[in-house]
């Protein structure tokens, strides 16, 4: 019977943790995602390929069905179902790879699988169909771990609390009265009117191409995109996030 690792990674080979290692160690394969038309042109799995390859396990790539990327922000429920779409989709490709390479699996996500990761849904959906016998987490080293060390940050204010969203949801959080904000999977950066809050932002952290830019909104947001298109020029992507904090 099939069985599933889904293995944090951080942001490549330098994050990988012992107890992660040792789990790869055991695997039969990798199964990976491929987002381009060519694995050559796939940054992302190319990263993937290089922590496989570190532990001498073979990477299965399989090509990523196509997502709904529209804006939605007119229709609350859209996102949800692009996304339950994209799922279904991908388990249905990943299905048909282990149904003819049984064994023990590893899925390297990137970051920790508990933040803004869909590999503990996809499991869950091949094991009610009976693709998978079982399945496992690891942790890994989250992005805002790494955006908090990069910056010599505490994430929240003393005794208080820090509120992790989206870029898709940065208004709603704000408009909500929050104010210390870690805001993830940003399409675009739409800070228009915070400009006298303070920002400390990170670009594809770990990687070659990593950036940082901190200070008050209205000043270091032009750093910011230029920083931003940089690092998509040397890497060929851009993950990034941010700490958002209101003036006191």
């Amino acid at each position: 019977m099939t069985t599933l690792r889904i293995i944090g990674i951080g942001m490549g080979p330098q994050h990988v943790t012992p107890e992660a290692a040792q789990a790869l160690r055991g695997c039969d394969y990798v199964l990976a995602a491929q987002k381009t038309e060519s694995p050559a042109d796939d940054g992302l799995l190319a990263v993937r390929r290089q922590v496989a390859d570190a532990y001498g396990v073979p990477l299965v790539a399989v090509p990523d069905p196509a997502r709904d990327r529209g804006d939605h922000r007119h229709d609350p429920g859209a996102y949800p179902r692009a996304v339950a779409d994209w799922h279904d989709a991908r388990v249905e490709a990943y299905a048909d790879v282990l149904a003819g390479r049984p064994g023990t699996v590893a899925m390297l996500v990137w970051g920790d699988p508990s933040l803004y990761d869909s590999g503990i849904r996809i499991a869950e959906a091949l094991v009610a169909r009976g693709a998978l016998a079982s399945y496992d987490v690891l942790p890994g080293i989250s992005a805002p771990q790494l955006l908090a060390a990069r910056h010599r940050l505490v994430l929240n204010d003393v005794g208080g609390a820090v509120h992790v969203t989206t870029g898709r949801r940065l208004r709603e959080a704000v408009d909500a009265g929050l104010h210390n904000l870690v805001v993830m999977l940003n399409r675009r950066l739409e800070l228009g009117g915070l400009d006298d809050w303070s920002v400390w932002w990170g670009g594809n952290l770990g990687a070659p191409g990593e950036e940082l830019v901190a200070g008050r909104v209205g000043d270091v947001l032009p750093q910011i995109e230029v920083a931003r298109e940089r690092a998509r020029a040397r890497d060929g992507w851009v993950m990034d996030l941010y700490l958002l904090r209101r003036p006191s």
